[in-house]
């Protein structure tokens, strides 16, 4: 798949995450179509690619929090816009994404 090929040419280095974010709501629990000003930003995003983690002071691994496919809560500033294929998706430090939704 389309999607597939577009990580094997981005690896995030170290303890970063690659998400793309989820698409804002556009219509309102009525149904009425939402300004886009009122959209507000959308945090929530889904892993697409994870880096291999940190290392600390005496090289030891620290593994990542998050895994690919998993929904997590994103900080509102910050993180790297990322264009691949035509789709935007932005990196994240491991230790600033604030939480992950579980089933």
């Amino acid at each position: 798949s389309a999607k597939r090929y577009a990580f094997r040419k981005f690896l995030p280095m170290f303890d970063r995450v690659l998400v793309e974010r989820l698409a804002a709501e556009t219509m309102s629990k009525g149904g009425i179509m939402l300004p886009e000003k009122a959209q507000g930003k959308v945090l929530q995003a889904t892993v697409v690619a994870v880096g291999p983690g940190s290392t600390n002071q005496k090289g030891k691994l620290t593994p990542m929090s998050v895994k690919v496919g998993e929904t997590v809560l994103l900080p509102e500033y910050g993180g790297t816009k990322v264009d691949l294929e035509d789709k935007e998706y932005f990196l994240f430090r491991d230790a600033d994404i604030l939480g992950k939704y579980v089933e």
